[in-house]
Order: structure tokens, then C-alpha cells, then sequence
């Protein structure tokens, strides 16, 4: 895995892209997602990953941990998430390294996102909603 600084912007930037496009219009996650421009949060996510993979660092935004605070994400919002994440890797990057590197840093931070309750999640600033958004595939008994 060597790219110049520009070459992996450009790629993380695609690969980033196509992932939110899949998310702002996938059922359940949209609607985490509503409260914030999708332009936003590409840039902030492109940042974040470019630093992460090695690249210049860009990222000035909340850690994931403390980004994540007033979302409720359980363990099969954040397998989907995951899915659309390869899904969206595969049909943008052919280097096999660095989707397995950026799906290894992914997954480092799903402790720090998933809960198991939504009383798990605390309001970042007092204007905040927590955002529990019910699964729409859930079947209810």
C-alpha cells in the first residue's frame, strides 16, 4: 500500500462517497443521519480516514467515541453499517490491503459506538436528541 497523500485522499474520498450514498438511503440508517448534511459528514469521514490509513492529517472533529455519544447503535445496526461498508469498499478500491486495513480500524471502533441499551446514551450538548431509530426489518410478535 503506497499512494501519495493525494492518490489515497482521492481514494478513501470515492470509497467514502458511494458508503454514504448507500446510507442516507438504506431504510434504518437514513434516519440516523438526517440531522447532518451527507457533504459534511464525507469530508469529516474522508478526513478521519485518510489520517487513520496513514495519510495526512486532517481531522479536527470529536473523537468516534465521544461523535457517537447521543446515538443509539446496537450490535445489527452496526453490522449493517459494516456490510454497506465492504459492500461499498469493494466496488470502489481493488487494493485488497487497504480495504482489509480500513475495515480492521472500522471494527476497532465498535466498542466505543455500540450499546446495548438506548439509555446507554448521553446527550453531547443539552440541545442534542438521542437518536434511536427502531430497526424497520424487526419483525414484532
Amino acid at each position: 500500500m503506497n499512494y501519495s497523500d493525494e492518490e489515497l485522499y482521492s481514494l478513501v474520498n470515492k470509497a467514502v462517497k458511494v458508503f454514504y450514498d448507500k446510507v442516507y438511503e438504506d431504510p434504518w440508517m437514513k434516519d440516523v443521519f438526517k440531522v447532518i448534511k451527507q457533504e459534511i459528514i464525507e469530508n469529516q469521514q474522508t478526513d478521519f480516514m485518510v489520517a487513520a490509513l496513514g495519510g495526512p492529517k486532517r481531522y479536527c472533529g470529536r473523537s468516534p467515541k465521544d461523535a457517537h455519544l447521543h446515538i443509539f447503535v446496537d450490535d445489527e445496526m452496526w453490522d449493517r453499517r459494516e456490510k454497506v461498508l465492504e459492500q461499498s469498499l469493494r466496488e470502489t478500491l481493488t487494493d485488497e490491503i487497504l480495504i482489509t486495513k480500513w475495515l480492521r480500524i472500522d471494527e476497532a471502533f465498535r466498542h466505543a459506538i455500540v450499546r446495548n441499551n438506548p439509555s446507554e446514551c448521553t446527550k453531547r450538548y443539552a440541545s442534542d436528541e438521542i437518536i434511536n431509530v427502531p430497526n424497520p426489518f424487526k419483525k414484532v410478535a
